[in-house]
């Protein structure tokens, strides 16, 4: 069984070597542990540390794409490599490397697709109360919308089955934490969650600016995505909030015209018949709403096949070039390659 450990990178040659080394060599019920270095467009120097820590792959965006789109395309490439179990960690350092262990047992065990590490915040001495508060009130609205019971939704330290990770489509750009989760609960992925432990702070978040800015951009995300997920119930909700607010005005004009003087309001009439078409429009969006993700939910299925007929493809190829002559190539210097991925040339 082949694990392949992640790190998405922005800038972390400060901490680099330290979470590389934390990473452990040999985990009971895995044979082969590979590390990749998803370099964001880094400018200190990121995946010439990588090269000289003798990390094993190392993918470099040419500019800085962000985390989600950053942590997708290294969950592409871990599955081209093979990885039966892929696990992601932060290149600051914060997750206890050798927890990886305790991570990936469930998935090897056969009891979950995906495990999420639970941080414990509540125990965190630089959390301070304000955030850990925010967090565990966050973690709640998530669990509300994706219907996955985790005490630690945010956190980035998580391992994935190979069969989870041909299901996962990250389209957001901001994080894939909020998203992944939704789509676990929505899809029917098995999950669970382990505590893991964390290391002391070694910078302040890039993530973000500030926590406002972060519960907007989270807030975001979690709404757009439960609304690609769940498009009839967020229409119908919406459609039955205008149409109760237009109801307001129409009684008011009933009131008037049946028990005052025989007149109605006309104002009342036109504003309450006005929000009343709106919600029933937005009503009929929702049903269109709704058929489009039955029609994306076809389209991830193709995709997923599609990802197991090329996965199939690579195997047999792997398996021919296995059985034709053994062609040694000239040492030369590893370098990376015009993709980013470093080339080992032996």
């Amino acid at each position: 069984m082949k694990l392949i450990v992640q790190i998405p990178c922005f800038n972390e040659a400060g901490t680099l070597e330290e979470t590389v080394a934390d990473i452990p060599k040999s985990i009971d019920g895995i044979d082969i542990i590979e590390i990749l270095i998803i370099d964001d467009g880094s400018s200190d120097g990121t995946s010439e540390l990588a090269q000289k820590l003798g990390v094993h792959h190392v993918l470099r965006n040419k500019r800085n794409m962000g985390l989600a789109r950053t942590f997708k395309k290294g969950l592409d490439h871990s599955l081209s490599l093979g990885a039966d179990i892929i696990v992601n960690t932060d290149g600051d350092n914060q997750y206890c490397g050798a927890d990886i262990a305790k991570l990936v047992q469930p998935i090897i065990a056969g009891t979950a697709d995906i495990t999420i590490g639970d941080r414990q915040t509540s125990t965190i001495e630089h959390f301070s109360l304000g955030k850990k508060l925010l967090q565990r009130f966050g973690s709640w609205v998530v669990r509300r919308f994706s219907e996955v019971d985790v005490p630690d939704a945010v956190s980035g330290f998580r391992a994935i089955s190979r069969e989870a990770a041909f299901r996962i489509n990250i389209v957001s750009s901001f994080s894939y934490t909020i998203e992944m989760l939704i789509q676990v609960g929505k899809k029917g992925i098995a999950f669970t969650s382990v505590p893991v432990r964390t290391n002391p702070k070694t910078r302040d978040s890039r993530l973000f600016n500030s926590v406002f800015r972060f519960i907007e951009r989270s807030g975001t995300t979690l709404l757009r995505m439960y609304s690609m997920y769940q498009p009839l119930r967020v229409f119908t909700l919406i459609g039955l909030v205008i149409g109760l607010i237009g109801t307001i005005p129409m009684i008011r004009f009933l009131y008037f015209y049946l028990f005052v003087s025989g007149e109605g309001k006309i104002q009342s009439l036109v504003i309450g018949s006005a929000f009343l078409i709106v919600g029933v429009l937005t009503f009929i969006l929702g049903l269109m709403a709704d058929l489009i993700n039955h029609n994306r939910q076809l389209i991830e299925m193709s995709l997923e096949k599609l990802r197991h007929i090329e996965d199939a493809q690579k195997a047999s190829l792997a398996d021919n070039s296995s059985r034709s002559a053994i062609v040694e190539e000239p040492a030369i210097p590893e370098k990376l390659e015009e993709s980013g991925s470093r080339q080992d040339n032996q």
